[in-house]
């Protein structure tokens, strides 16, 4: 299992109602399913990643998440999933709206374009930064908001979203001393579990 995938899966309550934004191949929803008794949904928009998942037994909606979320209602999961796409949609200050208005919580995860290899490409070759958490060129890329851990912490304090949990990992997904210190510099992706406004 991938390593990210395993860093959500111990997140996830045994038995929960879960929706996973951008599942592809389907991984994270049939570990859940087989460990913990999971009901889960994806929703993916590869025709490719849907045949994966369909293979694998998940429970799989073709849908364009720049369409919106307008066809579930509220509260119609106890967390919504969202691994590495948050970057990669129109507005992901709405998206993490409508997450936690059908789920009870969310998790997202996404890369740090604040880690000190970016910061250095910039600094040194006046270029837009490719690192192992960040591999595509500036045109082909599929991040179009790209953030910092602490633009995405600006975000939350301005929405008023509870941060449950934060970890952040560097690009083996491992927790050093440095990244637990200096997060915004050191570490390469974050992983927020986050609840509603109180």
């Amino acid at each position: 299992m991938r390593p990210d995938i395993a860093i959500i899966a111990d997140l996830v309550t045994p038995g929960a109602r879960v929706l996973d934004l951008g599942c592809g191949d389907g991984e994270l929803l049939a570990y859940l399913k087989r460990a913990k008794g999971v009901n889960g949904y994806g929703l993916e928009i590869d025709p490719e990643m849907i045949t994966c998942c369909i293979t694998v037994g998940v429970n799989v909606i073709e849908q364009d998440l720049d369409q919106g979320l307008t066809n579930f209602p509220s509260d119609s999961f106890d967390l919504v999933v969202m691994t590495d796409t948050l970057q990669s949609v129109k507005r992901p200050d709405i998206m993490l709206d409508e997450m936690l208005r059908i789920g009870r919580e969310c998790i997202v995860t996404f890369p740090n374009f604040a880690h000190w290899r970016c910061r250095l490409q910039l600094a040194a070759r006046g270029k837009m930064p490719i690192a192992k958490h960040l591999p595509h060129r500036w045109y082909n890329t599929p991040n179009i908001h790209l953030c910092t851990f602490a633009d995405f912490e600006a975000l939350c304090d301005a929405k008023n979203l509870t941060v449950i949990e934060r970890f952040v990992v560097n690009s083996e997904y491992t927790n050093h001393p440095l990244v637990s210190r200096f997060p915004n510099l050191f570490g390469t992706t974050a992983f927020y579990q986050l609840g509603r406004p109180q």
